[in-house]
């Protein structure tokens, strides 16, 4: 995709790994590799590799919700045109289904973008069955809404299970998948590490990890890390209240690889006292050049942005840089 850092041979992927491990090592990162010959991967083993972190990597580029300022969002318009833009990851939002099933979808209820029958495509997701939401129309609303950027193809836009998402774009692409309110939807934690077991990437990356999970629980998050600890996490952060500090900070190191901000949290302090605690940073939703350029300065990881194309101009071709964190930096060398 326009966003790839290039093939690289085997034995730099096992460099890689090495130093990565190294470098977790230096910030009291553990655990095993679960990826055996087995077809299907258990969710429950402990793995050898340690999570992948964010440290070798430039600024990454994140669609949010796909290229959503111009295609409906989660659909495979947006991401298409994502990949298309130079995205380094598509964003995926899931819910949970009547049946279990995890959807690629940013509202509990269906109302805002699906059109279709008002049985199968209105109200809540979770008591929808994929069977009922198979007609619902994802693309229309956008139309709608933006009938300027309309176009006659997107009212053929299904919604998509993420399972749907990870077999059709497989290893070409990389994916940063919210888990929406796990708290109140039992059962999404263990959905999501079946649906990555069995449909997950096979290829890895020894620059940018090809799946991260993020969440606003903690809860749900510490549940991950505890039975799949390589899996790259992070903590979101809302834009009531204020940045975490130092103590918050501790605690999210425990688990995480970075948090994900509101933007209006972010200063040049809090992105300081993340890297020494070897967290990376990601703020959310970034669409001004302006606002994008000035988040740069600062020095974080990635953005969330509707218009990957519009950050992708902005950075310039980006050497494999060891971040902002010391102790990883110190292993590393």
């Amino acid at each position: 995709m326009g966003a790839a850092r290039g093939s690289v041979s085997r034995a730099t992927v096992v460099l890689a790994l090495v130093l990565a491990a190294g470098w977790l090592a230096g910030c009291g990162g553990s655990g095993d590799d679960d990826r055996g010959s087995s077809p299907v991967r258990s969710t429950t083993t402990e793995p050898t590799v340690p999570a992948r972190d964010f440290s070798r990597a430039g600024v990454a580029v994140i669609a949010h919700r796909g290229a959503s300022a111009y295609a409906p969002e989660h659909t495979t318009a947006a991401y298409t045109l994502a990949v298309e833009q130079g995205a380094d990851y598509l964003e995926q939002d899931v819910q949970l289904t009547a049946d279990g099933e995890l959807v690629v979808l940013h509202d509990p209820v269906l109302d805002r973008t699906a059109r279709g029958p008002a049985a199968s495509c209105t109200g809540p997701v979770s008591e929808k069955t994929v069977a009922d939401l198979t007609s619902c129309d994802m693309g229309s609303w956008f139309n709608e809404a933006h009938p300027d950027l309309a176009e006659a193809t997107f009212s053929s836009q299904r919604l998509l299970r993420l399972a749907d998402v990870l077999d059709d774009y497989g290893d070409e692409v990389r994916y940063y998948i919210e888990i929406k309110a796990p708290d109140e939807q039992p059962g999404m934690v263990d959905a999501l590490l079946e649906v990555l077991a069995e449909h997950g990437p096979e290829a890895d990356d020894p620059v940018l990890p090809p799946v991260v999970v993020q969440s606003f629980s903690a809860e749900a998050l510490r549940q991950i890390h505890e039975r799949r600890p390589e899996l790259p996490l992070v903590q979101l952060i809302p834009a009531v209240g204020t940045a975490p500090d130092g103590a918050a900070l501790d605690g999210i190191a425990e688990y995480a690889v970075a948090i994900g901000p509101a933007k209006e949290l972010v200063t040049r302090e809090l992105v300081e006292a993340a890297a020494e605690r070897c967290l990376d940073v990601h703020p959310y939703t970034v669409e001004d050049s302006s606002e994008m350029a000035g988040l740069l300065d600062l020095r974080v990881g990635g953005l969330f942005t509707n218009s990957p194309d519009v950050l992708r101009r902005l950075l310039p071709e980006q050497p494999l840089d060891t971040g902002l964190c010391p102790a990883r930096a110190t292993a590393g060398s």
